[in-house]
């Protein structure tokens, strides 16, 4: 089985030494995307509904460049600097998924890269 890379101007860069997502048959395993604006490469704020936002942004993007959609995620891991923004980040995920909604996990974390409030990663399983 190759695997492909998935890349898109349309999320942020990578900052370290990781792909936005790897493709592996129909599987695709998504970097961890935090709330940076693809083209400053800055915080979209200190807000943290607003950074949900821009993360569930970034994962959508990198889900259409990999020729799915947010629905065709099968696993989403949310790493929140605070469990008791837990509600605000249902809602907001709701935004971006129809049912049936796939497995996740929130968990809370005492630090996130470039001090943001929230981290999302995931696996993507596209149809065949």
């Amino acid at each position: 089985m190759s695997k492909s890379i998935i890349q898109t101007d349309n999320a942020p860069a990578a900052i370290g030494t990781y792909s936005q997502a790897v493709k592996a048959g129909t599987t695709v395993y998504l970097s961890g995307q935090i709330p940076l604006v693809p083209e400053t490469m800055q915080l979209v704020s200190d807000d943290f509904a607003e950074q949900a936002t821009q993360v569930f942004e970034n994962i959508k993007a990198v889900c259409e460049a990999a020729g799915g959609t947010t629905n065709d995620l099968v696993k989403v891991n949310i790493y929140l600097l605070d469990l008791g923004n837990f509600a605000t980040v249902n809602e907001i995920m709701a935004k971006y998924f129809t049912k049936p909604y796939p497995a996740r996990a929130a968990i809370g974390i005492k630090a996130l890269p470039k001090d943001a409030l929230i981290e999302i990663d995931g696996v993507m399983e596209l149809p065949e």
